[in-house]
């Protein structure tokens, strides 16, 4: 690029160490990209100066802020000491002090608008994720999303499926010939499983006004792309599950919604998935393949996923094949284990005879990387150690006080803040029961009798002979119903 200023139509890494830039073109942004290091190597200042390049380039940003430190990008930097010198050496980075347009949210309302979705957006196979279900249960949940289909019943919030669960229970001829799905007792542990889910705080994940994606997308009046950033400092630790699972409804709904682009000088959408290894880890194998396959497809529909991880390996073979830019910070090897998996860090760069990448993977300082990017026609381009340029930006955490103005001045202040209870399963059941909330809700607290649960083991011949009934059914209904994750790649349409 030689010592030219670049332009807004490339992403600008940082500068290679003859001080000339490092980039990729921004329309080869689409082919999504990973950002690994051991901790304290510089990913998030890495993930900062990433958001703020797709920001002036006019692309919207979506990004999880594990630590509470991301959202600095809100507030102007002032850059001294060696970030200072950093900045002066790369003249032509043009390096203006500057905030950016900062969207807070977060699952629990508190620093930042209340996100939410709805049960019907995420559908049973991600729920089912969710709740770490078995085989049968997963198959007695997907009967029920099959019932509230049939009848018309909108599941919005965990009242409304608690609801439904209660009232197949105690009618289980609407469940037709996927009565033998719903047994009693894989009514109770579903019961049991939401309620597990309710004291890890996740209610507050369900219900309206859900998030809405032409949000996330709409630019600042000055053209920037805004950027989101989702407050997951407590929900990581404490249900690092619910984060997983949202940033997976996130993927699935903008590659169901979103029309095809083709070829474009920028893509809509950058999502950065921090703690990348939480996707994968626990995933039933099924919703793993779908979002492998999401991953290949959603490019062409103008959303670049970058994943931020502590090593490549954390992520599935699939996936990492399909990553064109890669940042990688500092590693440690200090056991046969980790050796390895440093070569294979290293292998999965185009060679530069310049220098030996694995052993500058040991020796890379804080704030620089090996960064592999494509050429103009796709390919790998050599890879090229990298002192990653300095955000504009503040680098650390909004204080309190700059936190509340930001809320408070948001283009959606009022729009998501206060929530909606619409009539849903809930209210319907109830009206068809003539029961009060605090009845019903007493309802739910009941447990199987003796005679109940002993007829859930009429012996391991009929046991086994229902497991088979249920896998059968559940493979049927999977078929007929595919809503939630990814369900147009199997030629189904969602229901609103």
């Amino acid at each position: 690029m030689g010592d030219q200023m670049p332009d807004s139509l490339q992403l600008v890494i940082g500068a290679d160490l003859n001080g000339q830039p490092i980039a990729q073109a921004m329309r080869l942004a689409n082919r999504h990209g990973l950002i690994a290091g051991a901790t304290g190597t510089g990913k998030t200042v890495t993930l900062q100066r990433l958001a703020e390049a797709f920001s002036d380039a006019g692309v919207a940003v979506f990004a999880a802020d594990i630590k509470g430190d991301l959202c600095g990008l809100g507030a102007a930097g002032n850059p001294q000491g060696k970030i200072a010198e950093r900045i002066a050496g790369m003249p032509w980075l043009n390096h203006k002090p500057q905030a950016y347009p900062v969207t807070l949210w977060d699952v629990h309302g508190q620093s930042g608008h209340p996100l939410r979705t709805t049960l019907s957006e995420m559908g049973p196979l991600l729920l089912g994720s969710l709740l770490e279900l078995t085989d049968s249960q997963q198959s007695a949940l997907y009967a029920a999303f099959k019932v509230a289909d049939r009848e018309g019943l909108l599941l919005l919030d965990l009242k409304d499926l608690k609801a439904l669960l209660n009232h197949l229970r105690d009618n289980p001829l609407l469940l037709g010939d996927d009565a033998a799905l719903m047994t009693t007792g894989s009514s109770q542990a579903l019961l049991r499983r939401l309620a597990t889910l309710e004291q890890q705080g996740a209610e507050a994940l369900f219900g309206e006004p859900a998030l809405q994606l032409e949000d996330i997308l709409q630019p600042t009046a000055d053209g920037r792309g805004r950027i989101h950033l989702l407050d997951a400092s407590r929900l990581v630790h404490e249900a690092p599950k619910v984060y997983a699972t949202f940033l997976l409804w996130l993927l699935a709904e903008l590659f169901e919604q979103l029309p095809e682009r083709g070829d474009a000088d920028k893509p809509l959408l950058a999502l950065f998935f921090d703690e990348a290894h939480l996707l994968f880890n626990g995933t039933p194998q099924a919703l793993r393949d779908r979002l492998e396959q999401v991953v290949r497809l959603i490019r062409s529909k103008g959303v670049g996923v970058y994943f931020v991880t502590q090593s490549p390996g954390d992520l599935p073979d699939d996936v990492l094949a399909q990553l064109g830019l890669r940042i990688q910070h500092g590693l440690r090897a200090f056991t046969a284990k980790e050796q390895k998996s440093l070569r294979a860090v290293a292998e999965g760069f185009r060679p530069n005879p310049a220098f030996d990448a694995l052993s500058v993977l040991t020796e890379l300082g804080i704030g620089e990387a090996l960064v592999g990017t494509l050429q103009e026609k796709g390919t790998p381009e050599m890879v090229q150690r990298v002192l990653v340029a300095p955000p504009q930006s503040r680098i650390g955490p909004l204080t309190d006080a700059e936190r509340t103005i930001l809320i408070a001045g948001s283009p959606f202040k009022g729009r998501y803040d206060q929530p909606i209870d619409r009539e849903s399963a809930y209210e319907v059941l109830m009206g068809r029961k003539g029961l009060a909330p605090e009845a019903e809700a007493e309802q739910g607290k009941q447990e199987p009798s003796f005679t109940e649960q002993a007829g859930e083991f009429l012996g391991t011949a009929a046991g086994k002979a229902l497991k088979s009934a249920m896998q059968q059914a559940a493979n049927q209904i999977g078929r007929q119903l595919v809503r939630g994750l990814m369900g147009s790649l199997l030629g189904s349409k969602k229901r609103r």
